[in-house]
């Protein structure tokens, strides 16, 4: 799979290898994955992780509950 860009229009499409030689030309070019990622995938808000980080506990193993209930 590759990624090719449009240079007219800046649209960013992923095809697989035969498809993207033949379009490779003067109005395709080939980026790099991580282009094609930003451009297909909403960025993550920093509010929604910091509050997801202050509610969540430590997930404790049954080991770890195990031990517990031994020293008890």
């Amino acid at each position: 799979m590759k990624c090719l860009k449009n240079k007219q229009t800046g649209n960013i499409i992923r095809v697989d290898d035969k498809q993207a030689y033949q379009m490779a030309g003067s109005t395709w070019e080939y980026v790099a994955k991580a282009e094609w990622k930003m451009a297909t995938r909403k960025p993550k808000s920093q509010s929604e992780n910091v509050e997801s980080t202050d509610v969540a506990e430590p997930i404790k193993s049954k080991k770890q509950l195990r031990k517990e209930k031994v020293k008890e």
